[in-house]
C-alpha cells in the first residue's frame, strides 16, 4: 500500500491517540520513558537490482564505497501498568556511497555506463508504532510480544553527471513485536529486543542485544548490537541489506 510521505506523521499520531484514549481511563500507574539511541552504522551488504526483473545487480557497498556513520533512533514508550505498552520509534537512516562501475548498469531504466563516477544514497527511514503485551512477569526475568505498525519512507538514488534514476517507495509494513529482558542483579541487567517478520513478499528484521544499567528509576543506560537486515524481491525491486550498529543508549522515566 503506498502512503503519501506527508501523513505518515498524522497516521502514528492519530494511531497513538486513539489507542491512549482506550487505554488511558483504566490505567492508574502508568508511565512515559524516552529512548535514545545513538552510535555508528556499517554496512554489511547492499544489493540493488532496479527493475528486479530486468535491471542490473549491483552492490551499493562493494561496487561502490560507502561509509559508517553516527546514527540516531528516538523511541516514546507508554507503559500501562506492568503489562501493557504502547510506543512510537522515528528511525532515520541514510547511506551516501560513491565510486563507479566495472559495467554498464541499468538502474530504473537509467543506463550508467562503466568508469564513471557515480553518487549513490540509500535511504530506509522507519516510522513505527507498537503494542505490546508482558506475558511472563517475574522480579529478574519478563517476556512480551506485541504487534508493530510500520510505515517505510524509502528511496534509492544514483546520479552521475547529467544522468540520474531514482527508486522511491513508502509504504506500510506489519511486523511483530518481542522484548526479553533479564535483571542479573538490582542494576544490572541483558536485553534481547525488535521487530522481525518473514513472508513470500520479502524480510525484516530489526533486534537489538544490550547489557543495561539502571543506577536509579529515572535514568537507564544500555550499549550492545544491533542488526538491521531485510529487502523484497518482486518485478518492481530487488534490494536485500544489512546494516551493523554499535549502539549505546539513554532511557530516562517521567
Amino acid at each position: 500500500m503506498q502512503i503519501n510521505i506527508k501523513t505518515i506523521k498524522t497516521l502514528l499520531i492519530s494511531a497513538l491517540f486513539s489507542l491512549l484514549i482506550i487505554v488511558l481511563p483504566g490505567s492508574l500507574n502508568a508511565q512515559f520513558t524516552l529512548d535514545l539511541e545513538s552510535g555508528l552504522v556499517s554496512t554489511g551488504y547492499n544489493d540493488v537490482r532496479i527493475p528486479g526483473n530486468e535491471g542490473t545487480l549491483f552492490s551499493l557497498n562493494e561496487d561502490l564505497d560507502s561509509d559508517s556513520k553516527i546514527f540516531l533512533r528516538i523511541r516514546l514508550n507508554y507503559a500501562i501498568g506492568d503489562r501493557h505498552t504502547l510506543s512510537a520509534l522515528y528511525a532515520p537512516l541514510t547511506v551516501l556511497s560513491d565510486g563507479s562501475f566495472s559495467g554498464e548498469v541499468n538502474f530504473e531504466g537509467v543506463l550508467f555506463p562503466a568508469g564513471n563516477e557515480v553518487d549513490a544514497t540509500y535511504k530506509f527511514n522507519s516510522y513505527r508504532l507498537t503494542y505490546r503485551y508482558t506475558i511472563v512477569k517475574k522480579p529478574k526475568f519478563d517476556f512480551g510480544l506485541g504487534f508493530t505498525a510500520k510505515i517505510r519512507d524509502a528511496e534509492i538514488a544514483l546520479r552521475s553527471g547529467e544522468l540520474s534514476g531514482e527508486k522511491i517507495n513508502v509504504g506500510f509494513v506489519p511486523i511483530i513485536n518481542f522484548r526479553l529482558a533479564w535483571s542479573m542483579s538490582e542494576k544490572f541487567g541483558l536485553l534481547f529486543e525488535g521487530d522481525a517478520l518473514a513472508a513470500p513478499q520479502g524480510r525484516a528484521e530489526d533486534v537489538l542485544i544490550a547489557a543495561t544499567y539502571r543506577p536509579n528509576d529515572r535514568f537507564g543506560f544500555k550499549a550492545g548490537y544491533r542488526l538491521l537486515e531485510g529487502g523484497a524481491e518482486n518485478d518492481e525491486v530487488y534490494t536485500f541489506s544489512l546494516f551493523h550498529y554499535a549502539s549505546a543508549g539513554l532511557l530516562i522515566n517521567f
